[in-house]
């Protein structure tokens, strides 16, 4: 057997390696009593903190030549807490279109009007009282037995719904914030997910309407995304498949898309996000990332990123 002799080895100078990481690139040290430009400027220039600073970058950019930004958001996004970012947001004029699925509906709805909202699924379901709020129900359905024959789509529905109603909290709805400053609030349903459908006012008819309404005003929304920016926080199946069929749209109707940029932001990366949202929507052209972390830090962090560069 022959063995091996280091000393034949064919060696490199490190002066004259090219490398990947220098100081330049580095964070910067921290005090006390910066502050938060200071931290964000302070970020590595490594990974996924180059990505953060890009995903910022590309959504200021996107306000200032007047491209859309289109939020898509599961109904965790409210659950921890983000709704006054988004509604921030939404004044700013920051969001041309916010998207979500049926239980983003439920749960803005119930802290519109009770300013609570998010049960104990795995107590209440041994007695069989889980998703069985009569109030919720009832409000849902009501909006959209009225704005369906008014040729509403579900987010307006519920939305105009909530900001006609005396509610107590109807200020901090995302619905009703959106339908009073014009901006497209859609609502894509899967029939049978929702704690909605399983109470007796549930028309199916009206579901379904309204919700392909939306579908087709999203479309209209990506469609004139070129140079824009689509974020998704938090939705790992519903949105993605919704986003790929509205690109798929567009592009079928001559809109190349070809200079987009998508995000995902979720706590973990999954299959649809990565492949319906990052992945397949950029290969023609753009630019697709991931920010992997907790929503309740990730996006009030983000959202005070783009003020810096906007605000």
């Amino acid at each position: 057997m022959s063995r091996i002799d280091p000393s034949l080895l064919r060696r490199t100078s490190l002066y004259a390696r090219k490398s990947k990481v220098t100081f330049r690139g580095m964070a910067a040290p921290v005090r006390k009593g910066m502050s938060l430009a200071e931290v964000l400027s302070g970020l590595p220039d490594y990974l996924a903190a180059r990505d953060f600073r890009a995903v910022a970058d590309a959504v200021a950019a996107a306000k200032r030549r007047g491209a859309p930004v289109l939020l898509g958001i599961g109904a965790h996004f409210i659950k921890v807490g983000l709704s006054p970012l988004l509604l921030q947001g939404l004044e700013k004029g920051l969001f041309d279109c916010v998207s979500m699925n049926g239980a983003g509906v439920i749960h803005d709805t119930e802290l519109a009007l009770a300013g609570k909202t998010s049960e104990d699924v795995a107590e209440q379901l041994s007695d069989g009282s889980f998703g069985m709020a009569r109030e919720t129900a009832q409000f849902i359905h009501s909006a959209l037995a009225s704005g369906v024959p008014e040729g509403l789509g579900f987010g307006a529905s519920v939305g105009k719904a909530i900001d006609a109603s005396r509610v107590r909290y109807r200020d901090r709805s995302l619905l009703a914030a959106a339908h009073r400053r014009g901006v497209p609030a859609t609502v894509h349903v899967c029939i049978g997910s929702d704690i909605i459908h399983m109470h007796p006012e549930a028309d199916g008819a009206a579901m379904g309407e309204a919700s392909q309404r939306d579908f087709r005003r999203f479309c209209e929304m990506v469609a004139r995304m070129e140079r824009g920016v689509y974020l998704n926080v938090g939705s790992a199946v519903v949105l993605p498949e919704v986003f790929l069929k509205a690109v798929a749209v567009a592009r079928n109707l001559g809109r190349p898309l070809s200079r987009i940029t998508t995000v995902n932001m979720d706590f973990i990366r999954h299959y649809r996000p990565d492949a319906n949202v990052v992945t397949r929507p950029t290969r023609a052209g753009g630019k697709g990332y991931h920010l992997i972390g907790p929503h309740e830090i990730l996006f009030p962090l983000l959202m005070a990123a783009v003020a810096e560069r906007l605000w």
